[in-house]
């Protein structure tokens, strides 16, 4: 009988001692993810996941940037872009709290009811992406990404969302952030932007490393021209 006692004995201070490291763990967990997040409130990322990513796999000969660079602050960004992006991936972007669940339903629907797979894949959560995660595709990384989300649209501005997103997403092969794309295809600044060069770099974004090569360009162009028409037709608040 008396093993049976110190099993019964065993079982609380088991229960306490997970209890007492799941605490721990969440605290720490917390801690972890909050600070960095505060911190690229004022403090650019100095660089992302997918650039270490992408280094690994590129080839020696090629280079591939590990940092971020040619950073630039919103207001010297060409509002051409900034629409022409909005325009192409998030047109709720002022609207939402992080999360299109209209655009969510309906890409589930699709996903589900034909052999074409689309995302609903918002600014915010591709910048809680670029900034804090990978890129393949779980429900760890799905998950990771919506608390991340949360936590940007929580502590961050809309603005600040905006601006980390186009300087850090890809835009070609070992091109990251929107001056470095914008002086590698157009050889000048994000500042001087023109309005149908703004819609082709936004066209682009879906799959940039492959899109920004020659053999895209029809379909890149009809993206671009749909681009362009609702850069017309949506009202953005002034940013």
């Amino acid at each position: 009988m008396g093993w049976l006692r110190k099993n019964r004995l065993k079982k609380p201070l088991l229960k306490r001692w997970w209890f007492k490291w799941s605490l721990w763990f969440a605290l720490f967990f917390l801690v972890i993810s909050i600070l960095p997040v505060l911190l690229y409130t004022v403090v650019n990322p100095p660089t992302t996941p997918l650039m270490w990513i992408r280094w690994m796999e590129s080839d020696s000969g090629k280079h591939h940037p590990l940092f971020t660079k040619d950073w630039r602050p919103l207001n010297e960004i060409s509002p051409r872009l900034v629409r022409a992006v909005i325009s192409s991936e998030d047109q709720k972007f002022f609207m939402h709290n992080g999360f299109d669940w209209e655009a969510a339903v309906n890409a589930l629907e699709v996903n589900l009811t034909t052999k074409r797979k689309i995302g609903a894949s918002t600014i915010s959560m591709q910048t809680a992406r670029n900034v804090f995660l990978w890129q393949e595709r779980n429900w760890l990384r799905k998950g990771l990404e919506a608390y991340f989300t949360f936590l940007i649209e929580a502590f961050w501005s809309k603005e600040r969302i905006l601006e980390v997103y186009l300087n850090v997403i890809e835009w070609g092969d070992g091109i990251f952030g929107c001056e470095s794309a914008a002086q590698k295809y157009f050889q000048h600044s994000t500042r001087w932007i023109t309005k149908k060069d703004a819609a082709w770099m936004a066209a682009i974004l879906p799959n940039p490393r492959a899109w920004s090569k020659d053999r895209y360009r029809r379909r890149v162009e009809k993206r671009q021209a749909q681009i362009l028409l609702s850069m017309r037709k949506i009202k953005l608040p002034s940013i």
